[in-house]
């Protein structure tokens, strides 16, 4: 009884074993798959980020020339011109300088930095507020509005691009596409060309909304790159003084939290605005599956002064309708929300003349559809006649033609007729052309033979039809 009891142990023994090794190889294996310290390269990111933070020289050129580029696109609406232009464009380089440098206590780059962001959103803006100002380029285009009011997945991006840029950039091979793809996807360049079109349209929403839209990007990047650069313990700047050091890491720090603060209260807000709208959104929603005539717009929902405003158009809306509309909000999270129903006044007559336009209108559809088969029979019809007509046309014989040019030819042709001959043998039927020759009395038979031969051969070449006889008209 003891030795079956003693299997069962170490067979118990062995599947905890195995147990334990499948979980360290586990372990180990996303160790691996998301070790970050693979290829990394510190010093050489911290070199390399210096120096494109400087937006002097050919770097400020490229800025204005990529602005310009990029506020085109915009007035076009193209989205490739764009995404060519943030290719180009070199404002990365400033915005990553605070984040790492705010994380390595660099205190000289982030003032350098700060200089640089701000030298590149005058650049920006001034490019593209001059385009803007050229009376032909001031048409308000989708793409222009869409950066004029920042959404939370904004945040998330600018979050999540700066993250993947500093990995990228860090490592002893640049990934450059992956450097590319998030310059496309921050999306730092559209909200400054949008803010130039708003002040050279005079439009201050458009400034403050894109100007808004830039600054939350540049924002979460700088931090994303800040938490990076500490995660991967980036060597922090060493100073001889120590009480220098120890102001320097006092007030990186302090910038750290002021950004980290302003990003969370940024981000919150955005968050509350969203969840706003989408309530609001859904509320509008219900009520149109209900069966409520609602006509809602960019102006229906309010946020800034948590407002939903409604035009119902049909029936009346009565008191009730009101207040269990006002109920549902409060179950829909949108408590203190101020519902404003505009009414209008009862359509039955204008339905019944819609529905009257619309009987009138199946009726004329179905008239117009029986005269375009009537038209298209008719131009069936005209194409056969036209395809006959042709036919005819390329069997006719050119016959002024032909004996201008006999007559030049053939001094001694003095009458030249043409006729269609039609001959059968009652199996089959042929259609011959016969050209009759008339020649001056004076020729001898032996030349009228000859010139007969010569003509003959020339209205084969000249008509390209075999089947041609060629006839003497007798003396």
């Amino acid at each position: 009884m003891e030795a079956p009891q003693s299997s069962q142990e170490n067979i118990s023994e062995s599947g905890v074993e195995d147990f334990k090794s499948i979980w360290q190889n586990l372990i180990h294996f996303f160790k691996e798959l998301l070790d970050l310290n693979k290829d990394l390269d510190k010093k050489g990111t911290i070199q390399d980020v210096k120096d494109n933070i400087s937006m002097k020289g050919h770097t400020a050129w490229i800025l204005i020339f990529s602005i310009l580029i990029a506020s085109i696109g915009l007035n076009v609406s193209s989205t490739a011109v764009v995404i060519g232009a943030m290719l180009l464009s070199p404002l990365m380089g400033p915005i990553l300088g605070i984040g790492m440098s705010i994380g390595i206590n660099d205190i000289d780059t982030l003032k350098r930095s700060l200089i640089n962001v701000g030298v590149t959103v005058g650049l920006s803006v001034i490019t593209s507020f001059l385009f803007f100002s050229i009376p032909i380029f001031k048409e308000s285009t989708p793409e222009l509005l869409a950066r004029t009011k920042p959404d939370v997945r904004d945040v998330l991006i600018a979050l999540a691009g700066g993250l993947a840029l500093i990995v990228a950039l860090s490592r002893r091979k640049e990934m450059t596409n992956t450097i590319a793809g998030i310059a496309i996807a921050t999306a730092l360049m559209p909200p400054l060309c949008t803010a130039g079109f708003g002040l050279a349209t005079g439009n201050i929403n458009y400034f403050l909304g894109a100007m808004f839209l830039f600054l939350i990007n540049s924002i979460f990047i700088a931090l994303a790159t800040f938490f990076m650069v500490r995660f991967l313990g980036f060597p922090m700047v060493k100073y001889i003084n120590s009480a220098k050091r120890k102001r320097i890491s006092q007030m990186a720090s302090f910038v750290a939290f002021v950004i980290f603060s302003l990003s969370i209260y940024l981000f919150y807000g955005l968050f509350l605005e969203n969840n706003f709208k989408q309530n609001a959104q859904e509320f509008i929603q219900e009520l149109k599956d209900s069966g409520v005539s609602i006509i809602d717009d960019s102006q229906s929902i309010d946020y800034k002064n948590r407002t939903i405003n409604l035009f119902v158009f049909g029936k009346t809306v009565s008191k009730t309708d009101e207040e269990k509309w006002q109920s549902n909000l409060e179950k829909r999270g949108l408590k203190n929300t101020f519902l404003n129903v505009q009414q209008g006044k009862d359509d039955a007559d204008l339905r019944n003349d819609i529905n009257n336009l619309k009987d009138l209108y199946i009726q004329n559809q179905k008239i117009i559809g029986s005269r375009d088969e009537s038209i298209q029979q008719k131009e069936f019809k005209i194409n056969d006649l036209e395809s006959k007509l042709n036919v005819i046309k390329n069997n006719q014989i050119p016959f002024d033609q032909i004996s201008d040019e006999a007559e030049i030819n053939y001094e001694n042709l003095i009458e030249l007729s043409y006729y269609k001959r039609i001959k059968t043998n009652f199996s089959i039927t042929d259609t011959l052309v016969v050209f009759e020759a008339k020649w001056k009395d004076s020729l001898s038979n032996e030349v009228v033979e000859n010139d007969m031969s010569k003509l003959k051969l020339w209205l084969k070449k000249r008509l390209k039809i075999d089947s041609i006889q060629v006839l003497a008209i007798p003396k």
